[in-house]
């Protein structure tokens, strides 16, 4: 197996930029073609998110994108929304649930893939090495195209598990590996801990074979494992006990049981054994 580790210089920046926009787009499509077969009724179904409806899981990510694009587009509009959100962030993830679902499912996710490509679009018309405005600091619009993979992934797993698809894992995994190591300290910050001022290294297996890596090689602390089940873990859609993963040090093991990819409260997660292990 080949090992990279997958630092990105100044001067890939475009490249990397250019990317994850196209992964992005297809992970839109493929995301999109879980539901776009599903009855009306169908959409109802509830999934493993408590109160969550696949409707409420499309409606989430249109929000999302709608969110992503005006920030790249039009920064100005953007702060007033995130204002509201900083103020009550739960209301407001509430509040465009209510105004996407209000929506009929045909229409609901024809407006997702808009607004997601548009999203797209307003991301790709940002300098690569300049910054988007975002809910807590600006990103660069790589980085927050990233956050939009992790989003699909995570609301596109509690969809194909309400529906029992298993989707095969692909290279776009990368984009979201990476973001979860830049992210890594956000389980402690959801949890009032300090996380620990010693890097970790990270090596996972893409579903190719070849070993994405990440941190020095000499780190005491260390992850090991498919990069699919990472994935699975950061998004906190599977528990740690259902992954192959395996920690090396007291830090490390800690982490696996708090990692989280996303800022916020960690939510509930899922129990031990509810899904059958994807290794």
């Amino acid at each position: 197996m080949t090992v990279t580790t997958t630092t990105v210089h100044g001067h890939d920046l475009a490249r990397a930029l250019d990317a994850v926009l196209k992964d992005l787009t297809a992970d839109i499509e493929e995301t999109a073609r879980l539901v776009q077969d599903l009855d009306e009724a169908a959409w109802a179904t509830p999934t493993p998110a408590p109160g969550w409806s696949i409707a409420d899981q499309i409606a989430h990510l249109t929000f999302i994108f709608h969110l992503a694009g005006t920030a790249a587009s039009d920064p100005e509009a953007f702060k007033t929304i995130a204002a509201g959100a900083a103020h009550d962030f739960a209301g407001s993830v509430d509040a465009a649930l209510e105004q996407f679902n209000a929506f009929p499912p045909a229409v609901l996710l024809a407006r997702f893939r808009a607004l997601g490509d548009a999203s797209v679009a307003a991301l790709a018309s940002v300098p690569a090495d300049r910054v988007v405005p975002w809910l807590v600091n600006p990103l660069p619009p790589a980085v927050l195209a990233s956050a939009g993979i992790m989003e699909l992934f995570g609301h596109g797993q509690d969809i194909a598990d309400a529906l029992g698809v298993r989707r095969e894992p692909t290279e776009r995994l990368r984009h979201l590996v990476r973001f979860a190591v830049l992210t890594r300290d956000f389980g402690y910050l959801s949890h009032g801990l300090t996380p620990p001022a010693e890097p970790f290294r990270f090596e996972l297996t893409a579903p190719s074979g070849e070993i994405w890596a990440f941190g020095p090689e000499d780190a005491a602390q260390r992850i090991t494992g498919p990069a699919h089940d990472f994935c699975l873990l950061v998004t906190r859609r599977r528990h740690r006990d259902d992954l192959a993963l395996t920690a090396t040090g007291t830090d490390a093991d800690h982490w696996l049981g708090i990692a989280q990819a996303y800022r916020g409260p960690a939510g509930e997660g899922r129990t031990p054994g509810r899904f059958a292990p994807h290794h």
